[in-house]
């Protein structure tokens, strides 16, 4: 089978040829020398990250005026944003790498950035659901509501999973009421269950159910006692819809993997990490707080599977020393350098248009010639 293709005929293989070449060197060019450009909401993300960390030292003094070591095997940053492995209060297994990973107070960044690309900012009411597993990015979360001014409607899961916030008379609900203490962070949650299986603790010693129950009652806290988990969503939707008054909830956040708010480990993976406009496909959807959301229309940020989230705006994964504020891609993205482009397409355009006229002039300069030619004189 003969492949067809079309060329101009009157022009050259080695026109052809240099005009090829004259494109792959402008894309050579162009792709050499990128700038690199500051993105949207840069002061924003800036502060944000900067407030994270603050907030994360105040919870690290908090520990260590307690009497808590860090453990430099498990934290070596010294963020003292990681627990232990298990305690009373472990309610399940978990990844070092992921709890390490989530430490970077550039994560805040992250999360102003999902905020403002489904326009969120000052005044508009978000509720949250956070749990003891991800302490840092919990604090990540309420930095970068506190900095676009949100107002959020929070409620935890006290419980926490390995190297969470799981230190018996330190868990999450402790570190909220030391950001409120100290002025950096202006709110905390409303209410808090013990979390883990089925949001009742389940698989958590009686010595543990009762340090968590003491934890929500020392912190104010409304408990949150469900029978099953159903009876646990539907009691979050209500708080959430109480404490609204009225108002238009505008997104839903989760962060971490609390049960009663991404709906079982299977849930947990049928929403994406980041944005969700609307709910997943499929007929065996976990029911969950997310999910009760979404089918209203309410956008949804998954702040979950964070290796994930951290390699799409390259932050490192699990760092062992202090992370600088203000480095990833959330801050500042190489990008082509657009005056640069703008000048190749006009070489290649001008390359084009010299190659046009001699080519035109070639085809006209054999008829000139035999027009102006003298005529022969005959013989005598």
């Amino acid at each position: 089978m003969k492949t067809l293709y079309w060329r101009p005929p009157t022009v050259s293989h080695r026109a052809l040829l240099l005009i090829a070449l004259v494109a792959v060197a402008a894309l050579v060019v162009v792709e050499a020398f990128p700038v690199e450009r500051k993105q949207h909401h840069f002061r924003e993300k800036l502060a944000a990250a900067q407030l994270a960390r603050a907030s994360m030292d105040a919870i690290k003094a908090e520990k260590l005026r307690r009497g808590f070591i860090i453990d430099e095997e498990a934290d070596p940053a010294l963020t003292g944003m990681i627990g232990q492995s298990i305690t009373a209060v472990t309610s399940n297994t978990g990844f070092i790498e992921a709890k390490l990973t989530s430490t970077n107070p550039n994560f805040a960044a992250v999360i102003v950035h999902l905020l403002t690309e489904v326009a969120l900012g000052s005044g508009d009411l978000v509720a949250v659901g956070v749990s003891g597993s991800f302490p840092a990015l919990n604090v990540s979360t309420f930095a970068a509501l506190k900095t676009l001014k949100i107002e959020p409607i929070s409620i935890a899961s006290a419980s926490a999973s390995e190297w969470g916030a799981n230190q018996v008379d330190y868990l999450w609900i402790d570190m909220e009421r030391t950001l409120e203490e100290s002025g950096l962070i202006g709110f905390r949650s409303i209410a808090a269950s013990r979390g883990g299986i089925d949001d009742r603790g389940v698989g958590i010693t009686a010595e543990g159910h009762d340090l968590i129950d003491q934890a929500i009652e020392r912190n104010q806290l409304e408990p949150i006692t469900p029978e099953t988990l159903t009876a646990s969503i539907e009691r979050r939707m209500e708080l959430f819809d109480e404490r609204a008054g009225g108002k238009l909830i505008k997104a839903y956040i989760n962060v971490g993997g609390g049960t009663a708010s991404v709906g079982t480990h299977v849930g947990k993976k049928q929403f994406k990490p980041g944005i969700n406009v609307s709910p997943p496909r499929g007929p065996d959807i976990a029911d969950s707080v997310m999910l009760r959301f979404a089918k209203r229309g309410v956008p949804v940020l998954h702040v979950s599977r964070i290796k994930l989230i951290a390699e799409r705006y390259e932050l490192p994964i699990a760092p062992r020393t202090t992370i600088p504020i203000g480095r990833g891609k959330v801050f500042v993205a190489a990008e082509y350098n657009r005056w640069l482009a703008g000048a190749c397409l006009v070489i290649i355009f001008l390359v084009l248009t010299a190659l046009l006229r001699l080519n035109v002039a070639a085809r006209l300069l054999p008829g000139r010639a035999r027009a102006t030619a003298k005529p022969a004189e005959p013989m005598v």
